[in-house]
């Protein structure tokens, strides 16, 4: 007769060396990461959600007030009801590029960047993470910019085409989200970082049509507004609300898609190689 195992009982199993224990893909990783990234602006939501939406609420009001008041209709609608969509879009973009850049560049700052480096991730999956964080952030932003419009007397942002709405917002977020990936890479101080907020992705903003249609500039501005990528993410959000495009839908579309995949695969590039993040 055998006699019985005393042996207890291993629940966890040890792996054979060289067998993989996480296959092809980290989701656990993945999620953790990206929780991260959302309890970090979270936390804060006072100053990353809040007050951007009060700020773009006293872009309204200012611009409304001051060239609205003569009751003039911007592409067949009147002048607040044209300029919501876009300072609502514009809102979330940037608190896009905000999220990625700041968190890369403190974590390098701090030396946190080694805890996300370490553990078994992969560069597909780190961007992942990092550009579902931004995204979470601009739609949180989006969201409250939009309830507090909303409510404000003057303006109309009632939602004309929700898939509009959904694609270029979302396709505009990644987009700084990727751009905040590569600065947040390659800023060593904030300086960095401040210099392409307020010399690219500013300027790239305020003049992609938010204020002003663009038929209605020299033909030079309009020139420079159709190759600005900003223009067509906000062209085509906008005209989710207002059911009216000031170019075209359909290139803006196929273009921005063109552009986020190739900031991608830059971006996938650039951290697998660990440029700047590895000592």
């Amino acid at each position: 007769m055998t006699p019985p195992n005393n042996k207890p009982e291993r629940i966890f199993e040890r792996a054979e060396p060289g067998v993989t224990v996480i296959a092809r893909f980290n989701t656990e990783g993945l999620k953790t990461l990206y929780l991260k990234e959302v309890r970090r602006f979270w936390k804060v939501q006072l100053q990353t959600v809040w007050a951007p939406a009060i700020t773009t609420l006293l872009f309204l009001v200012i611009f409304a007030v001051a060239l609205g008041r003569s009751g003039n209709a911007v592409l067949g609608v009147p002048y607040a009801n044209f300029l919501g969509p876009g300072l609502i879009v514009m809102g979330m973009i940037q608190n896009s590029f905000a999220n990625t850049s700041s968190s890369i560049l403190v974590a390098k700052m701090q030396g946190s960047i080694i805890d996300v480096l370490m553990p078994p991730l992969s560069a597909g999956e780190l961007l992942l993470a990092w550009v579902a964080g931004a995204l979470t952030r601009a739609w949180a932003v989006g969201i409250a910019v939009w309830v507090v419009m909303a409510l404000a007397p003057g303006v109309d942002v009632v939602v004309h085409d929700p898939l509009l709405i959904l694609y270029f917002g979302t396709m505009g977020s990644v987009l700084l989200a990727l751009l905040g990936v590569l600065t947040g890479v390659w800023a060593e101080k904030f300086d960095h970082a401040a210099a392409v907020s307020n010399f690219v992705i500013q300027p790239l903003t305020l003049l992609s049509g938010t204020f002003y249609v663009v038929d209605r500039v020299s033909p030079f501005m309009a020139g420079m507004a159709r190759v600005n990528p900003f223009f067509y993410v906000i062209d085509g959000f906008r005209a989710g609300f207002i059911g009216i495009s000031d170019g075209h839908l359909l290139r803006g579309a196929i273009g921005l898609a063109i552009v986020n995949a190739l900031l991608w695969f830059i971006c996938y590039r650039v951290l697998r190689s660990g440029w700047k993040l590895r000592a």
